[in-house]
């Protein structure tokens, strides 16, 4: 027998940021954002030989343990060591298991398309697709947040985990009673091709530790620094705005918010852009380019590029000549999935 699962990663379009606690606790979080075809993966195949072996060959690391009821969190793939553990305390009376897990994901850690947070969850559907658990999409989104941010005390938001159980285009509310609200956005197909024609995906190459990144706005945040905080209250509003717009078909209303929600974004911390960035920016919009933001907590990762989808031939060539990767993916409906072949 063999499980397989995968998770979408997703596309941060607006109001990132403001699914930080230090945040959404006081003032309530509004993120939109949308699934790519691009996943993370997990394969467990169990096993009787009393060992845990973790295999992420993208990473090329492999970790192999004695089978017990709880493992350290301390190596490279704390993750799946993480989850194993919540797994087996929580759903599982605290038996061990034994089994082969192996990973890989289709963006590097760093990407900013929520890679680390989409790989947890992809690692729960497996175990819940194996010992048949009672976890609804809700409670996949909340399980994989509290091993990452409680458990393992990874620096980082909310929407990611949530983006990744549902999939599709998602509207979020976050409240400081821990409640989440995601409201699937209906959009109408047109609109959809609209918009995978006009968007690029450029790997900056630059892989970032976001936590750094995260953990200095929450300190702005929490010290109330005034500029940070006007602007996070900036990425909400272009939040609800963005999906009107996306909503009625209004595309350039959206490029516009893209382009209001990155000048807000990067007022929050001065990690989050750097004189590379913002020369790659000004190349964009050199090259055909309308509006762009670094998707993910900023510093590095994937930039997201909308241009007229006449004019995105020309700027995927520019883009070419650089040392970075470009991608245009098409957006997927479906959020987490689990299967089993016998």
């Amino acid at each position: 027998m063999i499980i397989r699962s995968k998770a979408p990663l997703r596309l941060g379009l607006a109001g990132g940021g403001t699914d930080i606690a230090a945040y959404y606790n006081v003032y309530g979080g509004n993120v939109l954002n949308a699934t790519v075809d691009m996943y993370a993966y997990c394969v467990i195949e169990p096993a009787d030989n009393g060992k845990i072996v973790f295999d992420a060959p993208d990473l090329d690391v492999i970790e192999e343990y004695d089978s017990e009821e709880r493992l350290k969190t301390t190596n490279v793939l704390a993750l799946h060591s993480g989850v194993y553990n919540r797994v087996t305390a929580d759903y599982n009376e605290r038996r061990q298991l034994s089994f082969t897990m192996t990973t890989y994901s289709d963006a590097p850690a760093g990407s900013g398309l929520g890679s680390s947070s989409t790989m947890v969850v992809a690692i729960i559907k497996a175990f819940v697709e194996w010992l048949n658990l009672p976890l609804g999409e809700y409670d996949i989104a909340s399980l994989a947040y509290k091993i990452e941010r409680e458990d393992l005390k990874l620096a980082g938001g909310k929407q990611d985990q949530y983006a990744a159980t549902f999939g599709g285009f998602n509207f979020m509310e976050f409240y400081d009673d821990e409640r989440v609200i995601v409201n699937p956005l209906r959009l109408k197909r047109w609109i959809r091709n609209e918009l995978e024609a006009s968007l690029v995906l450029y790997y900056t190459g630059v892989s970032r530790e976001s936590g750094r990144i995260i953990d200095q706005q929450i300190e702005n945040t929490n010290k109330k620094n005034k500029i940070s905080v006007e602007n996070m209250h900036e990425l909400k509003r272009q939040a609800v705005f963005m999906k009107e717009a996306l909503l009625k078909g209004e595309l350039k209303k959206f490029s516009a918010c893209l382009e209001k929600g990155w000048l807000a974004k990067r007022q929050i911390a001065d990690t989050i852009t750097n004189p590379f960035i913002d020369g790659l920016y000004q190349y964009a919009m050199d090259n055909g380019a309308e509006s762009a933001k670094i998707s993910g907590a900023g510093g590095g990762g994937f930039m997201m590029l909308y241009c007229d989808p006449r004019k995105r031939v020309n700027l995927i060539r520019a883009l070419k000549k650089k040392d970075g990767v470009v991608l245009t993916p098409s957006f997927t409906e479906i959020g987490t999935q689990g299967w089993t072949i016998h």
